[in-house]
C-alpha cells in the first residue's frame, strides 16, 4: 500500500506541473482558437531565468519564482502584439508557422546566452518527510501545493474577476465580446501575459528536480497538448483533469510496465480516451 501511496504522490507532482503548463496553452487557444507551440519556449525560458537568479545572484526561491514569471509575461505579450497580432485576420497555418518559427527563435536565444549544456537548479528545500511510510521529498510536497494553489488562484480570478471574466467572454465569442465594449487587444495581451506566468511557474517549480536545457519545453509542450485535447479543446476544468490523468498514468505506468515507455503513455491514454469520447472530457467547458 505504502508504494501505491509513493505513485499518488508522483502523479499529483507530474499532474500539477502538467496542469500549469496546459492552463495556459487552453487559456490561449480560447482566444486565438489557434495552438501556440511556443508556449513550450515560455516554460523554458522561465526555467532559465529562475537558475540564472536562484544559482548565480542567489535570489530567494520564491522571489525568484515571481521574476521568472513577470519577465516570461512581458515576453508572451510581446509575442502576441509582435508576432500573433498581425496574423489574427489569416489561416490558422500561418499563426501555426509563426507560433513554431518564435519556439525556434527562443531556443536559439537561450542557447546563445547559456549554452547548450543540461543544467541543475539548486532548492532550498531539500528535505524529506516520512508520511506514514511514504517518502516525501519537501520539494514534491511544494510542487503539489504550489500547483493547485496556483489553479484555484486563476479559477478565482476568472470566475471573480472583470479581467478574467472578460478572457471567458472573448473566448466563448469574440465578437459578442467587442460588441459590449470588451477590448479585444488588451484581453488578448492580458491572456498571454497569465499564460507566460503558468508556464514560468510551473517551469520554476519542477527544475529543481528534473534538469535545465533548451530543449526541455518540447516534451512538457507535446503533452500539454495531449492534455487540452484529451480535457476538451479551450476547457479549463479539461485542462487540470487532463494534466491529472496523464500524470497518474505516467507514475503508474513507470512503477508497473517500464521507466522506459512512461513518455509514451500519454498518447496511449489520449487514443484511449478519444476513441470513447472524441470530443475530449470537457467541450469547451469553462
Amino acid at each position: 500500500m505504502d508504494i501505491v501511496f509513493q505513485q499518488v504522490l508522483n502523479g499529483l507532482t507530474l499532474g500539477g506541473i502538467y496542469s500549469l503548463v496546459a492552463l495556459g496553452l487552453t487559456l490561449v487557444y480560447g482566444i486565438l482558437h489557434v495552438p501556440n507551440f511556443a508556449h513550450g519556449a515560455f516554460y523554458m525560458v522561465g526555467a532559465f531565468i529562475s537558475y540564472t537568479l536562484i544559482a548565480k545572484l542567489e535570489v530567494n526561491y520564491w522571489l525568484a519564482m515571481l521574476g521568472a514569471g513577470a519577465v516570461v509575461a512581458v515576453l508572451a505579450a510581446l509575442a502576441e502584439r509582435l508576432v500573433f497580432h498581425p496574423l489574427r485576420n489569416e489561416s490558422g497555418l500561418h499563426p501555426m508557422i509563426a507560433a513554431i518559427g518564435l519556439l525556434l527563435f527562443l531556443e536559439a536565444g537561450v542557447q546563445a546566452i547559456w549554452g547548450p549544456d543540461f543544467l541543475r537548479m539548486p532548492t532550498p528545500y531539500t528535505g524529506i518527510l516520512d508520511l506514514g511510510g511514504v517518502t516525501a521529498p519537501v520539494q514534491r510536497l511544494l510542487i503539489i501545493g504550489a500547483a493547485f494553489t496556483l489553479m484555484l488562484a486563476l479559477h478565482l480570478f476568472l470566475t471573480r474577476t472583470v479581467m478574467g471574466s472578460t478572457i471567458i467572454a472573448m473566448a466563448q465569442n469574440r465578437e459578442g465580446a467587442s460588441l459590449v465594449g470588451i477590448d479585444a487587444n488588451r484581453v488578448a495581451m492580458l491572456t498571454f501575459a497569465v499564460s507566460g506566468v503558468l508556464a514560468a511557474f510551473a517551469a520554476t517549480l519542477y527544475a529543481p528536480i528534473n534538469l535545465v536545457y533548451p530543449a526541455m519545453g518540447h516534451l512538457v509542450i507535446t503533452k500539454a497538448f495531449v492534455i487540452i485535447i484529451l480535457g476538451g479543446m479551450g476547457s479549463v476544468p479539461g485542462a487540470i483533469l487532463g494534466g491529472l490523468i496523464i500524470g497518474f498514468a505516467e507514475s503508474f505506468g513507470a512503477f508497473y510496465v517500464s521507466d522506459h515507455y512512461k513518455d509514451i503513455i500519454a498518447f496511449v491514454a489520449l487514443v484511449v480516451i478519444l476513441s470513447f469520447r472524441p470530443q475530449g472530457i470537457f467541450k469547451g467547458a469553462h
